[in-house]
C-alpha cells in the first residue's frame, strides 16, 4: 500500500539529508529533533524529546512511516511505538540486539519493520547478495566498507564523520561470520588483510554488525561470509592498543568522547566499497567484484559528505521501493532480499550509479 506521511527522527547530517531527499521524492515529511536545524530546510520541523513516550505516540499517530536517524540505543522504544501504531519502521542501526528485538516485533506487525537500511549494514548487503545470485554455488562473500578522510593526518588516519557510539560498538562487539559452512562469532579488530582500491593501500579487519541478517539468510547456502571495515594502514593496531591495553573498552562513552575530540569530522571524505564473491558457474570457478569510491556530491543545492549521502540515499531508496509496492508492506525486511538492479533504478538509488568511480 502506498504511503506519503513520514516522520524522520534525528536531524543530524544524515537525518537532515534523508528528510530532504524524501521531501524531493514526494513524501510529506516531518523532521523531529531536540532543536530546530540552523539552516533552512524544505520540510516541516518539530522540536521534541524523542525519549518521551507520550510525545512519540502523538507524533506517530499522524504518520504512516517513521525513519530513525537517532543513536542506536533510542531505536528499541521507537520500534515498539511504531509497532503499536501499525506503521512502517526504518532505521540505520548496526546494533545486533536492537535488530533481534525488531525481528520479534515484525512477527505481529501491521507495517514493515526495516532496520539496518544504511550503508553497512544495508547497501553493502544488497550488493553482496546480488553478486552471489550469479553463481550456481557460492563459496564466499567478502564485504568491506571504509568511510575515511580523503587527506588523512596523524597515525590513526581517521576522522569521526559517523556516530562515535556506532564506531565504538563496531570495534568492540563480537562479529558473526560463516566460516567453512559453520556459523560462528569472532573477535573484532582481527583477521587483518591488505586491500587496494584505486591504488590506495588500505587495511581491513573484522567489525560488528556489518552483515546485518545475512548469516541467517545465507547459512547453508554460502561456505564463507564475512564483513570487515577498511582503514588506512596502522589503524587497527592503534585502536587495539587504545581499547584493550588502555582498557577504554570498559568506558565506551569516554572512549567515544576522546576519539571525536582528537579526530573531528571533515568535509572532504571518501567511502570505499569493496565486495567480492566467488563461486562456480557452469562448473567453472569465477570471482565477481563490486569496487567503488564515493566522494562528496551536491544534492539539493548543498555539498554533502560521502558518508552522509551514501547512508541517506541507501535508506531513502528502500523507502521509495516500499512506497511503490516493490517491496513487502508487512513483516521484516532483510536487506539481502532487495534486488540491486531495482534499487539502483529508484530516483535516489540512482545516485550510486552517477556518483562513483568504479572497477568491475
Amino acid at each position: 500500500m502506498s504511503f506519503k506521511r513520514i516522520a524522520v527522527l534525528g536531524l543530524g547530517k544524515v537525518g537532515r539529508l534523508a528528510a530532504t531527499l524524501l521531501h524531493e521524492g514526494g513524501f510529506e515529511v516531518t523532521g523531529v529533533d531536540a532543536q530546530l536545524p540552523q539552516a533552512e530546510v524544505p520540510f516541516t520541523c518539530r522540536v521534541g524529546d524523542v525519549s518521551n513516550s507520550a510525545f512519540v505516540t502523538e507524533l506517530l499517530a499522524g504518520a504512516e512511516a517513521v525513519l530513525s536517524c537517532l543513536p542506536y540505543h533510542l531505536n528499541i522504544e521507537l520500534a515498539r511505538a511504531a509497532h503499536v501504531a501499525g506503521i512502517h519502521y526504518f532505521d540505520l542501526t548496526e546494533d545486533v540486539p536492537t535488530t533481534n528485538l525488531i525481528i520479534e516485533l515484525s512477527k505481529t506487525s501491521r507495517g514493515l519493520m526495516a532496520p539496518q537500511c544504511g550503508l553497512a549494514p544495508g547497501f553493502v548487503g544488497i550488493v553482496g547478495a546480488s553478486l552471489a545470485d550469479g553463481f550456481d554455488r557460492c563459496r564466499s562473500i567478502r564485504m568491506r566498507v571504509g568511510a575515511l578522510p580523503q587527506n588523512p593526518t596523524g597515525l590513526l588516519g581517521y576522522a569521526f564523520n559517523w556516530s562515535p557510539e556506532g564506531v565504538v560498538n563496531e570495534y568492540l562487539n563480537d562479529c558473526e561470520v560463516i566460516e567453512g559452512g559453520v556459523r560462528k562469532f569472532v573477535s573484532p579488530m582481527e583477521w587483518h588483510e591488505t586491500i587496494y582500491v584505486e591504488g590506495v593501500k588500505l587495511e581491513a579487519f573484522t567489525t560488528s554488525g556489518g552483515l546485518g541478517t545475512m548469516c541467517d539468510t545465507l547459512h547453508g547456502k554460502v561456505d564463507n561470509l564475512d564483513y570487515k571495515t577498511m582503514r588506512y594502514p596502522g589503524h587497527m593496531d592503534l585502536m587495539n592498543f587504545f581499547f584493550h591495553e588502555l582498557l577504554l573498552r570498559e568506558q565506551r562513552q569516554l572512549a567515544g568522547e576522546i576519539l571525536t575530540n582528537a579526530k573531528p569530522p571533515v568535509d572532504d571524505d571518501v567511502v570505499y566499497v569493496h565486495v567480492a564473491a566467488e563461486g562456480t558457474q557452469a562448473g567453472s570457478l569465477r570471482r565477481k567484484e563490486f569496487v567503488r569510491a564515493y566522494h562528496p556530491i551536491e544534492i539539493a543545492g548543498a555539498r554533502r559528505t560521502a558518508i552522509a549521502w551514501t547512508t541517506s540515499a541507501s535508506v531513502v531508496a528502500v523507502i521509495e521501493m516500499v512506497r511503490d509496492g516493490l517491496l513487502p508492506a508487512t513483516g521484516f525486511l532483510h536487506q539481502e532480499h532487495i534486488p540491486l538492479d531495482v534499487f539502483l533504478q529508484t530516483p535516489t538509488g540512482s545516485l550510486f550509479k552517477a556518483s562513483a568511480s568504479s572497477r568491475h
